[in-house]
């Protein structure tokens, strides 16, 4: 191979992987940019001022944090990288087992309940406390995402391979950005569209005694249905048409929940255990 065709290469490689961060990255942004619109003015400045030296000092702005941690290479990267999801077996329930689900602690559930009680410590330092909302609103996002509560057997979804428009492309993906993306909106006016829909019934996972493992448990429902998993090969349009309702629904809540979360850490002062 030729050095010319060596780097018309690379470039092909890097706009993919360019594209791929970038659409995963719009439905991280409008989960963050939904909690942040629904904050109290307290809670809100409680953000800005730990936010505060961020190149992006917005929920939205620090919302892929956690991702570009995580492909760094550092140590914190490499021991965070399981808990961005939790796995299921294939063929039972979707009831969490802690001892078999999320062994030692290191899944998306635990994740959420350990670095929401970080933040929530005023004891902690500012920097444990700013890495700790960092953390907070990607996974909250990752939890609403139903192959971050998938199968183990197949990585949630990761090597369910599909065509579609001609491109190689898995299950994760395409629910990660390409339902997302096909929507064709940017990041605010997405917001704006999620914000003027029905909120839908009182939210009752609040009421559960891990509302992490509820969200986690809607997730992993969704993954089971009948459907979910299109037959291999090329993929339909009509696949994507037939699940945006159901991705609006999932970043929509994910939002509504992540400014819940944030609102009992941040605009009170946190009870002392």
């Amino acid at each position: 191979m030729s050095m010319i065709s060596r780097l018309l290469l690379l470039v092909v490689l890097l706009l993919v992987n360019h594209a791929s961060l970038a659409w995963s990255k719009q439905g991280h942004q409008i989960v963050g940019e939904l909690a942040e619109r629904q904050l109290s003015p307290g809670a809100r400045a409680e953000v800005q001022a730990l936010l505060a030296g961020e190149a992006g000092p917005t929920l939205a702005g620090i919302s892929t944090w956690a991702d570009e941690l995580r492909d760094n290479g550092t140590a914190l990267g490499e021991r965070s990288s399981r808990w961005h999801f939790v796995k299921f077996p294939r063929g039972q329930s979707c009831a969490y087992a802690p001892a078999r689900d999320c062994p030692d602690g290191d899944c998306v559930i635990a994740a959420i309940n350990a670095q929401q009680k970080i933040l929530a410590e005023r004891s902690q330092s500012l920097a444990a406390r700013k890495q700790a909302l960092k953390f907070l609103v990607h996974f909250v996002g990752d939890v609403h995402q139903p192959l971050h509560a998938g199968f183990a057997d197949d990585r949630g979804g990761n090597d369910y391979q599909l065509n579609y428009n001609n491109e190689g492309t898995n299950l994760h993906g395409l629910w990660d950005y390409r339902i997302v993306h096909s929507a064709g909106l940017e990041t605010s006016a997405y917001v704006d569209r999620l914000l003027t829909a029905d909120k839908g019934g009182e939210d009752k996972t609040f009421a559960a005694d891990n509302p992490a493992a509820a969200w986690a448990f809607e997730s992993c429902a969704l993954v089971h249905a009948a459907g979910f998993y299109p037959a291999k090969g090329t993929l339909e349009e009509s696949y994507l048409d037939k699940n945006r309702a159901t991705v609006d629904r999932r970043l929509r809540e994910a939002g509504d929940r992540l400014a819940v979360l944030l609102e009992s850490a941040l605009a009170t002062p946190a009870l002392k255990e």
